[in-house]
């Protein structure tokens, strides 16, 4: 499954993703994983989950964004539930590369039994219309 949560700048999205890793970690019978850009959720989310640091391993573009994704869930089976901060800044501003991406995650979510969650910083209006059935607005 995946979900994108939609909303400007200064909106509450990553006060609602730290509350959904917390919680996810509860409820998880295997592993949470945490990834931003940057390092700046250390001390808010729990450290039962994993935090990934994208600058780390120089992720950027949506083709090698899905490659981690895609490696991470073939390294653990047990990876249960990724969110994700700040995809725009990880993957790109082009929403028709985004749309096309966020459909791969989809099906890869689906093969894993994974629970995607993507934050997005943008206006709904400005995201493509076929984002519309997974989208959560803030």
């Amino acid at each position: 499954m995946v979900t994108l949560i939609i909303g400007k700048k200064g909106t509450g999205k990553t006060k609602k993703l730290i509350t959904l890793a917390n919680e996810a970690v509860e409820a998880s019978n295997g592993n949470v994983v945490v990834i931003e850009k940057g390092s700046k959720l250390t001390y808010d989310v729990t450290h039962k989950a994993r935090l990934i640091d994208t600058e780390q391993y120089s992720i950027t573009g949506y083709d090698a964004f899905f490659g981690f994704l895609s490696g991470l869930c073939a390294g653990n089976y047990d990876v249960t539930d990724v969110l994700i901060d700040s995809t725009l800044k990880i993957g790109g501003q082009d929403f028709a590369a985004f749309s096309a991406f966020i459909e791969k995650v989809n099906v890869l979510a689906a093969k894993t039994e994974t629970k995607f969650t993507f934050l997005v910083s943008a206006d709904e209006s400005e995201l493509p219309k076929s984002l519309d059935a997974i989208s959560v607005k803030i």
